[in-house]
């Protein structure tokens, strides 16, 4: 399986040639900004989009629960698909693209490891279609910082376009397969929670009395009013 994409009219190269290319071209500080970015940056950026989507949940009287919840499951998500992607990378043994390929503008130095598929890439989409699940607008720049990492992985050299596409498969497939049996485990522990002393992790105001025990596992109400955020509502609000 290490033969994959050595082949210089192969799509994949092709492409990986021109986004590098761009790196040839750009300023010294460009690629030093870019660099950063695709290592480090984006990875602050999620948690940010996430500490700013947690605290909007919050405020949802009766799905707050459950989008903590998915908001929880994110980085959950994104360590278990890391882990699955041990087996694939030893199973595929692609080497790094510059090891096979001349003229390559790396960015970033030192890397040994095997190439398919990107852990950036892996782990940014997991945490993106997690948050997406507990908030859309949110969800949706973090699957927008999810694709400027895997354009940053090809940019610096150190990974084939392929490798990112797959990593984002990897992510997205962990998160969405393994998010029913997480919420049913998950949303019980933040319900509890909420009813508890550092209830505020979980709901920014107390439940009310009358509210009942169907508040364990809230339901999306059927309609809301003109200025309501159902356009920001998550799969697991």
């Amino acid at each position: 399986m290490a033969g994959l994409a050595l082949d210089g009219s192969n799509p994949d190269v092709s492409l990986l040639y021109d986004i590098n290319g761009l790196a040839k071209d750009a300023p010294h500080w460009f690629d030093r900004v870019m660099e950063f970015v695709g290592e480090y940056g984006i990875i602050i950026g999620f948690a940010l989009v996430t500490l700013a989507a947690w605290w909007n949940v919050r405020k949802r009287p009766r799905e707050a629960p459950s989008a903590v919840a998915g908001l929880v499951w994110a980085p959950l998500a994104a360590g278990l698909a890391l882990v699955a992607n041990i087996p694939i990378r030893g199973f595929v043994e692609r080497p790094r693209p510059f090891k096979d390929h001349q003229g390559l503008d790396v960015l970033v130095a030192g890397k040994t490891d095997f190439s398919f598929v990107s852990d950036h890439a892996t782990l940014t989409m997991a945490v993106a279609v997690g948050v997406f699940m507990a908030h859309r607008a949110y969800g949706s720049i973090a699957i927008a910082l999810a694709l400027l990492e895997g354009f940053c992985r090809v940019y610096m050299g150190v990974h084939y376009p392929t490798d990112v596409i797959g990593g984002f498969a990897l992510g997205t497939a962990v998160t969405l397969l393994l998010a029913p049996l997480a919420m049913m485990l998950l949303t019980p522990l933040t319900t509890t929670i909420a009813g508890s002393r550092v209830g505020w992790l979980v709901r920014a105001e107390p439940v009310a009395a009358d509210q009942g025990a169907d508040e364990a596992f809230p339901e999306l109400p059927e309609s809301r009013s003109a200025g309501g955020d159902r356009g920001n509502k998550g799969l697991a609000a």
